[in-house]
């Protein structure tokens, strides 16, 4: 049986922050307090491509913090690739917590689709 799924997407799972991470070749989150361009935010934070200060996100509001000048200073398609990839690495993870297998495929549109086995078959 096939069930479609909307996610809405809160970024608090530190694991699933950094399988992203390493997914998409970024360099490893960092913890504690980043500068932004006028002010500083303490949390993980994601250095992410071509960006002039990192993302950081927020684990206990499940929100993400950063300035990229209206996307001057980082182009906001890495933000939607970012949050993208937290979201699949989220799925998987609980996924085989529960003892499911997941399979993953990558669609023409650049969406994912993950197939998520509840005791054996698809």
């Amino acid at each position: 049986m096939s069930h479609v799924v909307t996610i809405k997407t809160e970024v608090r799972d530190q694991a699933a922050i950094a399988a992203a991470c390493e997914r998409l070749g970024l360099a490893a989150p960092t913890e504690g307090t980043h500068k932004l361009f006028a002010s500083t935010e303490t949390g993980l934070a994601v250095q992410l491509p071509g960006w002039n200060y990192p993302t950081v996100c927020k684990l206990e509001t499940g929100e993400l913090r950063y300035d990229n000048y209206n996307g001057n200073w980082g182009d906001p398609k890495e933000i939607d690739r970012f949050l993208q990839a937290y979201a699949v690495e989220r799925a998987k993870l609980e996924a085989r917590k529960k003892g499911y297998s997941v399979v993953e495929q990558q669609l023409p549109n650049q969406s994912i689709k993950l197939t998520i086995n509840v005791g054996g078959a698809a």
